[in-house]
């Protein structure tokens, strides 16, 4: 039995991220809060409401982690071929 709405909360930021496969930071964007508030309530409250859903919300932030590298290096390719045509743009 769920006793507040902060373990609703829980509840449905993990749903979100087993169902989605969303980062934490999405997940906040998403709902609204902070990342730190997604985090602590998945990392900490989670585990004593659902093992089970636990266990799925942590192979997810994982497997996040484990790509977390390519996505960063991907945003910075992104952010330096936006700066490249740009500069070719202003000089003719």
């Amino acid at each position: 039995m769920l006793r507040s709405t902060a373990d609703e909360r829980t509840i449905i930021f993990a749903d979100y991220i087993i169902r989605t496969g969303c980062t934490v930071r999405s997940a906040a964007a998403r709902f609204g809060v902070s990342k730190s508030t997604v985090h602590k309530y998945l990392t900490e409250r989670l585990p004593l409401l659902d093992a089970a859903r636990h266990t799925e919300v942590k192979a997810v932030l994982e497997h996040n982690k484990a790509q977390r590298h390519l996505r960063g290096g991907a945003a910075t390719r992104q952010k330096y071929l936006q700066r490249r045509e740009s500069a070719g743009n202003t000089v003719k």
